[in-house]
């Protein structure tokens, strides 16, 4: 199943956020990356099952370290803890030509709907 939003997302610095439900059938589709962008002290307490990498936005080398790690040819889905950060690091990467999708609700969000975590 492949989600296709970059027609009305593909201008440059554009994203798309979403509610769990949408969010779950992305990181279930394995086109996606999963990204978490929270600190790797949170990551460690618990993160989105199928989550590829934890690469924290507030890190002044953010940008670099995404860029490096994250193959610009793939989707990329990614969260934080409340859905604050995530839309920071979200601009960021559909600036850079990335196709974002950004879990609008973060991790606590993901948490209260009854969503499986991985500790």
């Amino acid at each position: 199943m492949s989600f296709s939003f970059f027609g009305l997302f593909g201008q440059t610095g554009k994203f798309k956020t979403v509610g769990v439900t949408e969010f779950a059938k992305a990181v279930a589709d394995t086109s996606y990356v999963v990204l978490d962008v929270r600190t790797s002290a949170e990551h460690a307490e618990g993160h989105i099952p199928g989550t590829h990498f934890n690469i924290d936005v507030l890190e002044d080398s953010y940008t670099e370290n995404a860029l490096k790690t994250l193959p610009k040819d793939r989707p990329v889905a990614l969260y934080c803890r409340s859905g604050n950060r995530s839309k920071t690091a979200a601009r960021i990467l559909a600036e850079k030509g990335y196709e974002v999708l950004e879990l609008g609700t973060g991790f606590r969000g993901w948490v209260s709907a009854g969503e499986d975590i991985t500790k």
